[in-house]
């Protein structure tokens, strides 16, 4: 095993007497697609950035298209960090070989990789929020009802974000019952949370019919569910910031208890997140 056993070679490759030799141009590309995906988390965010660079896939799709190919994917990032042929292996029936061609990437490298695709996705995103506002700003409050503010620390090297209670700011850290939470554990519950009422029965009922009241007349019950349905999928797509001003437009309040954490819907969103959906999903398709 080990031959290159026919059909069109990976990005990064050429076949030469059934044998796959580098393309560096083409591998400095697989080599920028690993690193950044390390670095971001966000497969959706190398594709744009090579798509900005004019960076095509492998594969040609007409002169006037990116440089080599097809517009970049989030899938065909995907494709690329998964194929086992760029630590040096050889794949037939499903069945990893040590393969007769060059690695382009070092097994270090993929690992790191591979060990941030395990992680759910909206974990990773929480992960890249570090560098934008806060996700809960100003929706966020303690037992008592008082605002919860953002804020973080550096600690040998690595920064932690919180959302801490004004009043342990002010007053002191004994003076409430909650002082601070890790706002990435806090806000993938948020999300959790909301994931869980969109797909009530009763709120999509009241999705549909304020949908109705605002001019979507034509719009179904089963649509409002199906793209309600959707929403954790067009949640991966979006950037940070994209994802604080759909937040911003869903949640009305997050009310942190001792024990507990409660989620209020913005009622009055509902509408505008169904065309929010509606025109992600399309963007998605297209």
């Amino acid at each position: 095993m080990g031959l290159w056993m026919g059909g069109w070679p990976p990005l990064g490759y050429e076949v030469e007497n059934r044998r796959l030799v580098v393309v560096e141009r083409e591998a400095a590309i697989v080599r920028r697609i690993f690193d950044r995906f390390a670095k971001t988390g966000s497969a959706l965010t190398v594709a744009r950035e090579l798509n900005a660079a004019g960076e095509g896939t492998k594969r040609r799709q007409c002169a006037s298209g990116p440089r080599g190919g097809k517009p970049w994917t989030k899938g065909a990032v995907y494709k690329v960090l998964a194929n086992r042929v760029y630590v040096g292996e050889a794949v037939h029936k499903g069945v990893a070989y040590p393969g007769e061609h060059a690695a382009i990437v070092d097994q270090r490298t993929w690992e790191k990789a591979h060990a941030l695709m395990a992680e759910p996705a909206h974990r990773r995103g929480a992960a890249t929020r570090v560098q934008v506002p806060a996700l809960l700003k100003g929706l966020i409050f303690g037992p008592n009802g008082r605002p919860m503010s953002p804020n973080r620390t550096r600690r040998r090297g690595r920064i932690y974000r919180y959302y801490v209670a004004r009043e342990a700011i002010a007053e002191g850290y004994d003076s409430c019952a909650v002082t601070s939470v890790p706002a990435a554990d806090v806000e993938v519950a948020v999300l959790d949370r909301v994931q869980k009422l969109l797909a009530a029965p009763d709120l999509v009922a009241h999705t549909w019919a304020t949908a109705k009241r605002e001019g979507e007349d034509e719009i179904t019950e089963r649509e409002v569910t199906v793209l309600l349905a959707e929403f954790a999928t067009v949640w991966d797509e979006l950037f940070p910031a994209e994802q604080a001003r759909l937040v911003q437009l869903l949640v009305e309040r997050v009310d942190v208890q001792e024990n507990a954490l409660e989620v209020r819907i913005r009622a009055e969103g509902l509408a505008s997140l169904i065309g929010e959906l509606r025109q992600q999903c399309e963007r998605i398709a297209a």
